[in-house]
């Protein structure tokens, strides 16, 4: 029988959270996933990649914007007024005389303005370049991390199911051990600290099976809030199709050297330096001239009362030539600011890759080191189960004790679940790895996905 990741247990009598679960999914249309579907659905439906994805479009549009500034602007105004003039003038007789006149003006103006030099437009324009590939880089950042995230929130959920597991078959074994020493007892061979050992390993277990239950449920969500949707059953790990492969290449010195070529974090990081230097140039072009090309027509139609009825059109093509002299020490300051926060975007960005070296290595030594970890834990629980089984002969042969039996039934899940758990570290490890060197995508995640159950 295939081994399912389920969100309730049909085996087990259902407590009422379990039935309130599911009577909320007969609302909701529930589905089964693998972890390829579950990144699928994450990359339509993850509200933080939707976010990232609507922010790197937002940044794109900086790159025609500090372009528009170097073109050509045209604009083109008109006014219209009308007017009543009143006047008072003597007349032959000496005697003042009021006269009303009532008339139109208006004024009509066309410009085109060129820029030829600005060193500010130039430099905000390379900065524009900058800051789309940051925007660009984010992305692809983001994106790394959507697989990390769906594949640590997928098998997280998995595992805690396996944990489940092994917690109900934990308190079967304490439940048949109990019986077991009840029945040693009653005969008169056993002692009643063998029932009350036994009692109070199964009422432990009881507790934890709570527990377990409460993560299952919590991870379940958490993955579920990716997707967008709801989900009933996860395709679990096939151990038969596990494959523990060391990383290719094998030295850890070329992948940090991958990393900081194909890393979008160090990228996006790049980026902002360059950005940085730009706004040191567009600080220093305070200090420059500006030269522009302008042309203009204008006409103007009774443009003041001693000019009424007349008409005037003009023409102008030029140049417009702007020299900074004194701001008050402003654009120093700016220059200042700028010098320092390009410094601050020089460390940051060594700061991440020192760290990102870090990185590298700590997943690069979690898949090499958890292949030889899992095939000591898969030798280990054959070790475990046989002496499972040689205490409990031992225990009817009457040299060993119920205390015994229990110990060796601990030790057993102890072992189960520390295997389960190092497989699950080695694909994640595996994962994250490919992630810090831009290599997180669809087809890694279908590599990992072939080693689960279909």
């Amino acid at each position: 029988m295939r081994n399912r990741f389920t969100s309730t247990d049909r085996n087990i009598r259902l407590k009422p959270l379990v039935c309130a679960c599911a009577l909320l999914s007969l609302c909701a249309a529930a589905s089964s996933m693998d972890l390829l579907q579950a990144f699928e659905a994450a990359k339509l439906q993850d509200a933080t990649i939707l976010a990232s994805r609507a922010g790197a479009a937002a940044g794109r549009e900086r790159l025609p914007q500090a372009r528009s500034q170097l073109l050509p602007s045209v604009s083109f105004s008109l006014t219209q007024n009308n007017n009543k003039l009143v006047s008072t003038a003597p007349d032959f007789s000496g005697v003042p005389k009021a006269t009303n006149s009532d008339y139109i003006s208006g004024n009509q103006t066309l410009s085109v303005r060129q820029p030829v030099f600005r060193s500010y437009l130039f430099a905000q324009f390379r900065q524009a370049k900058a800051q789309v590939i940051d925007s660009d880089a984010a992305l692809e950042m983001d994106e790394q991390n959507l697989a990390v995230r769906v594949s640590g929130a997928y098998f997280d959920a998995v595992l805690t199911h396996e944990q489940l597991a092994l917690v109900l078959a934990q308190r079967a074994a304490y439940t048949t051990q109990l019986d077991a020493a009840r029945k040693i007892f009653a005969a008169g061979s056993g002692t009643r600290t063998d029932v009350d050992e036994a009692q109070a390993r199964l009422d432990m277990t009881m507790a934890q099976e709570i527990e377990a239950r409460q993560n299952m449920d919590y991870t379940l969500r958490q993955l579920q809030v990716m997707v967008n949707q709801p989900i009933d059953t996860l395709a679990s790990l096939d151990v038969s199709k596990l494959e523990l492969l060391a990383p290719a290449p094998s030295r850890a010195e070329e992948w940090i050297e991958r990393a900081e070529q194909n890393s979008p974090e160090l990228r996006m990081l790049k980026a902002r330096v360059d950005a940085a230097r730009e706004d040191v140039n567009k600080a220093q072009s305070g200090h420059h001239p500006t030269l522009d090309a302008v042309a203009q027509w204008s006409r103007s139609d009774s443009e003041n009362v001693t000019n009424v009825n007349s008409h005037y059109a003009n023409t102008s093509i030029g140049f417009q030539l702007n020299i900074p002299l004194y701001a008050g020490g402003y654009v120093n300051s700016q220059v200042r600011q700028a010098l320092a926060a390009q410094d601050h975007a020089e460390q940051a960005l060594e700061a991440d890759r020192r760290d990102l070296a870090m990185r590298v290595q700590k997943e690069f030594r979690g898949m090499t080191e958890n292949i030889p970890k899992v095939r000591a834990l898969e030798q280990a629980v054959k070790s475990s189960e046989q002496m499972v089984l040689s205490s409990k002969k031992s225990l009817q042969a009457g040299s060993r004790t119920v205390l015994d039996v229990l110990n060796a039934e601990q030790q057993r899940m102890g072992v189960l679940r520390d295997l389960a758990q190092a497989r699950y570290m080695y694909l994640i490890s595996k994962i994250r790895l490919l992630s810090l060197v831009g290599s997180a995508d669809v087809t890694a995640v279908a590599e990992v996905n072939r080693m689960l159950q279909h």
